[in-house]
């Protein structure tokens, strides 16, 4: 497709596509029309919003064994906005003809912007031969394809596991290998009548954080969004079940109901030792234990989740951020190099481990000796990778679809409801469900 017909297409995409131009673009340079550089110095434009895959990038050019037999010397140019700044900019650079990056980092909740409309296959580089060779191996790819193609490599498997302090469940008797949730929760109950303290959370601030905590443990459960193909798949007994189970755990405070679960409220709520527990993904015991509770260290631990007793999985997965090749631009064969050497080579994804705590998206690397042999400070020394092992090798599914955003939006307020005891789960799923086959009618 030439250039023009490319730049036709994500300007009819961008205007079916729900405001992805609500941010001004950054000031246009016309795209190049200069042949790939195939070989020699190349200095990759990256986007992104973490200052660890910055430090990740960085560290990898500068590592010579990982770089070793290379045809290109790397350097970087290097872009920081927020996530949703990082997706609208770099649409809006491709409508106009301008300087677009040539790797970007697509949270993965932003993904959804570029599924429909053919905007990702016009954008990105197909990673469909890049990864055939891994199979099954390689984890994550679900939630970055498109009618079949890939084109984001995730940078974390976001392993959700359960932490909890070991000193409280000691004190209060409660078993650190509880089998299900349903027994897990029945400790919480009593905890919560006899002493105020909950063995859990669960968000009620804004949408996102609504919605994000409802899918985790759906995702656990067996359930989803969407299916595979994009239908809505919703509509399940597992999300009736899971819904139900929180409220009730809300209602006994046996899950405590916080704004999020990086404020100051749920700071307090660590500090004071009033949440004894919490399922959330690995990244949550730098950004969350020890950002605001690093005096506690030695005192918490971390599982596998206990199972749901109607059935699913011991793991789940909450967040991400996928890298995609910008297609047909002078360096796009070099970005493309370098995220394979990064994403997909053992030495990347222990060097990604070891800079920026990423857990490997290959699962044979959950038995790597080097890895397994890691043991966590913070975690009284606990050799992690026992735990984060077991968790891949049982990970759910998790699909996207172009709607995701819209049924986000519309599905918090419902979810909020019943969790504060206005409405039945029923009732509330059946709101959500209402309200996004309305939305996307229009």
């Amino acid at each position: 497709m030439s250039d023009l017909s490319r730049r036709s297409v994500l300007r009819a995409g961008v205007g079916a596509g729900a405001g992805l131009l609500t941010v001004p673009a950054l000031a246009a340079c016309g795209a190049s029309s200069a042949a790939p550089v195939r070989s020699g110095r190349v200095r990759i434009s990256l986007w992104t919003h973490d200052p660890g895959y910055i430090k990740t990038f960085r560290t990898a050019i500068r590592d010579t064994g990982l770089m070793r037999g290379s045809r290109f010397d790397y350097g970087l140019k290097v872009t920081s906005a927020a996530p949703g700044d990082v997706m609208t900019r770099m649409i809006a650079q491709a409508v106009a003809d301008g300087n677009t990056p040539d790797l970007a980092g697509l949270v993965i909740d932003q993904f959804p912007r570029v599924m429909g409309s053919s905007i990702a296959r016009n954008l990105f580089v197909d990673l469909g031969d890049t990864v055939r060779p891994f199979g099954d191996d390689l984890l994550k790819l679900a939630p970055y394809t498109v009618d079949g193609v890939p084109y984001g490599l995730d940078s974390d498997n976001s392993i959700t596991v359960l932490y909890y302090r070991q000193d409280l469940f000691e004190k209060y008797r409660v078993p650190e290998q509880v089998a299900t949730w349903e027994e897990f929760l029945e400790h919480g109950e009593r905890l919560s009548k006899d002493h105020e303290v909950s063995v859990g959370m669960v968000s009620t601030g804004d949408n996102g954080s609504i919605v994000n905590g409802f899918l985790q443990f759906l995702l656990q459960r067996g359930g989803g969004f969407f299916d595979e193909a994009g239908h809505l798949v919703l509509d399940s007994p597992e999300a009736l079940e899971v819904l139900r189970f929180m409220a009730r755990g809300v209602r006994s405070g046996a899950l405590l109901a916080l704004p999020d679960p990086y404020g100051s409220a749920c700071a307090a709520a660590l500090k004071s030792g009033r949440l004894a527990a919490t399922a959330m993904p690995n990244w949550y015991n730098a950004y969350g234990l020890q950002a605001n509770v690093p005096d506690q260290k030695g005192r918490w631990r971390m599982r596998t989740l206990p199972r749901f007793a109607g059935g699913g999985h011991i793991g789940s997965t909450l967040g991400g951020t996928a890298f995609a090749v910008l297609k047909d631009k002078p360096h796009s064969q070099a970005a493309l190099e370098l995220l394979r050497r990064v994403y997909l080579s053992r030495e990347g994804q222990i060097l990604r481990y070891k800079s920026g705590g990423f857990l490997p998206t290959l699962k044979h690397l959950y038995q790597d000796p080097e890895l397994v042999a890691t043991e966590d400070a913070y975690l009284g020394g606990q050799p992690v990778f026992d735990v984060y092992g077991k968790a891949a090798a049982d990970l759910p599914l998790f699909y996207q679809a172009p709607g995701m955003q819209i049924l986000a939006d519309v599905l918090g307020g419902p979810v909020l409801d019943a969790l504060k005891g206005r409405t039945s789960p029923d009732a509330a799923l059946q709101a959500g469900l209402r309200a996004y086959r309305q939305q996307v009618k229009r």
